[in-house]
């Protein structure tokens, strides 16, 4: 039945790119991308805890039979992030133009993603990598919400193809021993070395999708070219697809004997990307740019749980494997609703104020209580705030990571204890983050007359914020469902739950529980109400703020985005290297200022070493090249006599 559901999705999809295409009927179109995302989550809901049966395709690549089979893990991802995507096809993109464009972004890029969690064949998986690209790539380009859009899309596509290519290398490596491009466990009896370098190769390939570094930096300008909705997606389906194939690739293509030292690399990978996004998103004053940054840094945590998994596994560990899997699993799918959800509220924002800045807005005072529930529960699951799904899922990170102490050798336990630091960093960073866009973003007050939050604009908020804390309250059932997700061989997902209490396999090391959680803490608010009804008997005492004596406007006062991230620009110096200017624009006279002009800049980490030399070489390599488009037919065939001589040489040795 799943296979079925599976297939009626894709067909809709399909359906609705080619109303888009011919520019018709593009309300059906979206309704048609929203159905089909409603049956990929009815699909994971039925095909769960087992996953579904292999379907052979009708076709062939290379000459080999293709086939599509979605595994327990792929159906939790997809599941969990095809319901931001859902809503976001219905509310659709606030851009005034370009929809037509945008639904057939998103059509093509489902379906990229639908491919890349299902597809049993390497060559067609870069083919679903591709589109899915492809996809999110035409929806940020048709949005025109930045008139500079296409040097952006440019340089992601320019990262997303160098990993690309890196993909091809790994597939024609795992191919070298039987021939096929099928890709699976084929590299049993390969020198450790290949092994590593293939790894190496998937995790840059897939890597510059999730935003493992240098690849993050594409993300907030790609990101601030487009929508929330195309936020939703693109940090939803698109990254759990990501990490799934990555996934799939070091955990099953690549042999169990794969060395320790992969493992290392991957949770290093893992933890300095995300302490270094969650930085960089501490500083942004746009909520797509800051969004995209933590999608990035929820992902490299997922990763880092990923090279956990290795590494346990290559010291025999398969229960701790287990946790360490399935925790990058839960990550994942906490991040999709609550990611969703505050893109959506950046849509919000937009419509209401006409601009995407972090400023005070004081939408939740005029809004709805639906738009207030989910964009507080989707900002306190990313901040890791209890009972949330986020608070969840981080404590089983830190949990995942206490057990280092199982490893045999010194380097993997300090390797561990050193990523736990990493991983403290990266969430007291988060919840700073958090409390500023929310704080500043939706709570600050302003005397603005602002556009209201839609009802629809509103429930799609709130059912994704309540989706969060479902997931908490349901974790036990929850994990019930990923039973057959690991790829291990152990039962290790059962043991990570006692009755309602969520522990790290064994009840004796550490517990809690978000669904005795979610009846207490309502309770031990009565408190603090009871108190405050108690209290209201007596007059409240309100005084202005001193102000150097002199009348002023409260909104010019308070706190903003640049003033409450300074401290930490300041203090992190030496990894946001800050740059700021102030220009002064008179009328001829020297000390009367008609105008005074700030900008401030953080410096990125790795385009003046990375990126820009590479630019370099590319330019100064074309230019050497160009003489060879002199137009000269004598010159022309003169390449080919040589082109010949060299085939020749070659056939004959």
């Amino acid at each position: 039945m799943s296979n079925d559901l599976v297939a009626i999705a894709a067909l809709l999809w399909i359906v609705a790119a080619l109303l888009a295409l011919a520019r018709r009927a593009l309300p059906v179109a979206r309704v048609l991308l929203a159905a089909g995302c409603l049956l990929g989550i009815l699909a994971a809901v039925v095909g769960l805890p087992n996953g579904v049966a292999a379907v052979l395709l009708p076709t062939r690549l290379a000459g080999e039979a293709v086939t599509f089979q979605l595994a327990p893990a792929a159906l939790w991802l997809m599941g969990f992030g095809l319901a931001p995507a859902c809503l976001a096809a219905l509310l659709a993109s606030p851009a005034p133009r370009g929809q037509a464009g945008w639904v057939f972004g998103v059509a093509i890029s489902l379906i990229g993603a639908l491919g890349v969690f299902g597809l049993q064949h390497g060559a067609a998986l870069l083919i679903a990598w591709e589109l899915m690209s492809l996809g999110g790539a035409v929806m940020l380009l048709n949005e025109h919400l930045n008139p500079d859009s296409g040097r952006p899309v440019l340089f992601m596509l320019g990262l997303l193809e160098f990993g690309a290519v890196a993909l091809l290398f790994a597939v024609l490596l795992l191919s070298a021993p039987d021939g096929s491009l099928a890709g699976g466990p084929a590299m049993a009896a390969a020198p450790p070395w290949l092994a590593v370098s293939v790894g190496l190769l998937l995790l840059a390939g897939f890597g510059a999708k999730l935003g493992l570094l240098p690849f993050f930096e594409w993300f907030p300008n790609a990101y601030s070219t487009g929508s929330g909705a195309t936020g939703a997606i693109m940090s939803g389906v698109v990254l759990n697809a990501a990490f799934f194939a990555l996934g799939r690739g070091l955990l099953e293509w690549l042999a169990p004997s794969v060395p320790s030292v992969l493992g290392i690399i991957v949770i290093a990978v893992g933890v300095v990307s995300a302490i270094l996004t969650a930085l960089y998103a501490f500083q942004q004053e746009d909520w797509r740019a800051l969004l995209s940054f933590s999608s990035a840094e929820n992902a490299s945590i997922a990763v880092a749980m990923l090279g956990a998994a290795m590494l346990f596994r290559a010291d025999g560990h398969a229960d701790l494997a287990g946790l360490a899997w399935t925790v990058g699993l839960l990550h994942l799918a906490g991040h999709a609703l609550a990611k969703g959800g505050l893109f959506l509220t950046a849509d919000c924002v937009y419509r209401a104020t006409g601009n995407y800045l972090i400023a005070h807005t004081d939408l939740l005072r005029r809004g709805h209580p639906m738009f207030g529930i989910g964009a507080l529960f989707a900002a306190m699951s990313l901040s890791a705030m209890p009972p949330q799904a986020g608070f969840v899922s981080e404590w089983y990170v830190f949990q995942t990571v206490f057990q280092g102490f199982h490893l045999q050798s010194l380097t993997g336990r300090l390797v561990m204890a050193i990523a736990g630091a990493g991983l403290a960093l990266t969430a007291a960073v988060a919840l700073a983050t958090f409390v500023k866009i929310f704080g500043i973003g939706l709570l600050g007050r302003t005397a603005r007359h602002l556009k209201p939050v839609s009802a629809g604009a509103s429930a799609a908020v709130g059912l994704l914020g309540l989706a969060v804390l479902a997931t908490a309250a349901g974790m036990p059932r929850w994990l019930d469902g990923l039973a057959a997700a690991n790829p291990f061989g152990t039962d290790a997902v059962r043991s990570m739950h006692d009755g309602l209490l969520l522990v790290p396999l064994t009840a004796t090391f550490a517990f809690i529980s978000p669904t005795l959680l979610v009846v207490a803490m309502p309770l031990l608010a009565l408190v603090p109400l009871l108190l405050v009804a108690g209290s209201r008997r007596y007059a409240v005492r309100r005084a202005p703020v001193w102000y150097g004596g002199l009348d002023h406007d409260p909104e010019r006062v308070s706190t903003t985005a640049l003033t409450f991230s300074n401290a930490l620009r300041t203090l992190y110096s030496f990894v946001y290297r800050p740059r700021a200017q102030t220009e002064h624009e008179t009328n001829g006279a020297r000390y009367f200022v008609q105008r005074l002009v700030f900008t401030h800049d953080v410096a990125p980490f790795f385009g003046p070493y990375v990126f820009r030399p590479l630019t370099w070489f590319v330019v100064k390599l074309s230019d050497g090249l160009r003489g060879f488009q002199s137009g000269h037919l004598n010159l022309y065939l003169a390449f080919i006599g040589v082109l010949l001589a060299i085939i020749l040489a070659i056939a004959l040795l």
